[in-house]
């Protein structure tokens, strides 16, 4: 089974903030960082259970994937075959939001 990949309004809002933080050091790292961090989420449509079970959340759908120092939280949505990326943080645990979805 292949899922689709989603991101909500809150992961993607706080992909931005990261990109804008790291393109303050040096620009093409930003582009990097995307880059490469979106070829690692691509992997999790062939096996979405690749990673950890959420230390944030009592849901064994819900999981944890560490980046380069980052934690990208997503949800595995088994019904309409879907990974829905929730958040990524670095240190600060962020807020987590309803889910409203983009296509990947």
């Amino acid at each position: 089974m292949i899922f689709d990949i989603v991101e909500s309004n809150q992961f993607t809002q706080e992909l931005k903030a990261i990109a804008s933080f790291i393109c303050c050091d040096v620009s093409t790292s930003a582009y990097s960082f995307i880059k490469t961090l979106k070829k690692t989420i691509i992997l999790l449509k062939n096996n979405p259970y690749l990673y950890r079970k959420s230390k944030y959340f009592d849901n064994d759908n819900v999981r944890d994937m560490v980046f380069r120092g980052y934690t990208i939280v997503y949800e595995v949505d088994k019904i309409n075959q879907q990974i829905i990326l929730l958040s990524i943080f670095n240190k600060n645990l962020p807020d987590f939001e309803e889910k409203n979805e983009k296509k990947f």
